[in-house]
């Protein structure tokens, strides 16, 4: 049994206080600003600028592969990339995993 002072003095449920529902929501808003700005946002753009430099590869650039192989573009498809690592040593690699211009050729 509530003693009726008691009942009163507790002020009624938090829930149903009435305030902005925006109010509510705006640390979520925030928290996803944030987000967007620092996370997606950036990679969006390094995968917008890697799908450029790979349609970008031409004959006889030296690239490096993301397994860390070094060579010099002696073919090219859609999709596959075929680079010769030594004299006479021709490698298919996916296109996709071009990582970039080779170290020494910046």
């Amino acid at each position: 049994m509530i003693i009726p002072s008691i009942a009163y003095a507790m002020g009624p449920p938090s829930g149903s206080e009435g305030g902005n529902p925006l109010m509510a929501f705006l640390p979520l808003i925030i928290i996803f600003a944030i987000f967007y700005f620092l996370l997606i946002r950036p990679q969006q753009k390094r995968a917008k600028d890697h799908r450029n430099f790979l349609d970008s590869l031409n004959r006889g650039d030296e690239v490096m592969t993301t397994g860390g192989l070094i060579g010099k573009i002696t073919g090219l498809t859609d999709d596959v990339v075929t680079l010769e690592v030594a004299d006479k040593v021709k490698v298919k690699v996916a296109r996709a995993q071009v990582s970039g211009r080779s170290p020494g050729n910046k």
